[in-house]
């Protein structure tokens, strides 16, 4: 079965959006519920053969960004991606708002995905920015941001499609924190086959003694031991 927009919409409202934001707020992180079922972790994995879908590959040992490839979509997604991308933006917009309301920052996102990807093609980003990522043994990626231009969008979600401990080892999704005059802080999360991780793309609201400041945050992901593992990575800016 491949989730319809209704459908994507009703498995994103079975999270606890308010306990996801909260623990976003407190980690830069948060899991959500099942959001594809097993078969349908394969049948999008398995899109990664059909070269047809992506307008181009990124192979990271070669720009040394760590080791393995993912391959950007193009703008004609595949229906279950487009309808999840489209389920969640609704659900991580008031965090988004919050977040810059705290920092004191513009809060350029309408209400509507359609509407923030036309502001964003309107300013030059007008390249889809939906991946694919593949990594086997030995395959890592480097601590980093997807930011690919001035618009950016706070959030963003890695969907995992392979089982840690079954068809794969190792690989934990990390993140890291620079705290302000303190040593770096990090995380490193298992991905359930299925469901979504919602990070920080770049910082997160952080209180201090003098109100609230951008906790600067990357992501990576640590060596695969053994097996293959797949995810999906939505983002709601697209490319310059």
């Amino acid at each position: 079965m491949t989730p319809t927009p209704a459908e994507a919409r009703r498995r994103a409202a079975r999270t606890d959006w308010a306990a996801l934001a909260a623990e976003l707020d407190e980690r830069g992180s948060a899991a959500t519920g099942p959001l594809l079922t097993p078969a349908e972790c394969a049948d999008l994995a398995a899109l990664y053969d059909e070269p047809g879908l992506f307008r181009t590959t990124v192979d990271l040992g070669r720009h040394r960004f760590g080791s393995g490839e993912y391959r950007y979509f193009t703008h004609d997604l595949p229906a279950p991606v487009a309808a999840l991308r489209a389920a969640l933006y609704p659900r991580l917009l008031p965090v988004a708002r919050d977040w810059a309301a705290r920092l004191g920052r513009p809060a350029p996102w309408p209400d509507s995905l359609d509407a923030w990807l036309a502001r964003c093609h309107a300013a030059g980003q007008d390249r889809s920015a939906q991946i694919l990522l593949r990594y086997g043994p030995g395959d890592w990626n480097a601590l980093h941001r997807d930011v690919f231009g001035e618009l950016v969008f706070p959030l963003q979600v890695v969907v995992a499609l392979d089982a840690y401990g079954t068809d794969y080892t190792g690989g934990e999704f990390l993140l890291v924190e620079q705290r302000p005059r303190a040593q770096s802080r990090g995380t490193a999360s298992v991905l359930r086959q299925g469901h979504g991780l919602v990070f920080t793309t770049r910082d997160r609201p952080v209180r201090t003694r003098r109100g609230w400041s951008a906790g600067a945050m990357r992501h990576g992901v640590s060596t695969v031991r053994s097996g293959r593992r797949r995810t999906l990575g939505l983002v709601f800016h697209d490319a310059a």
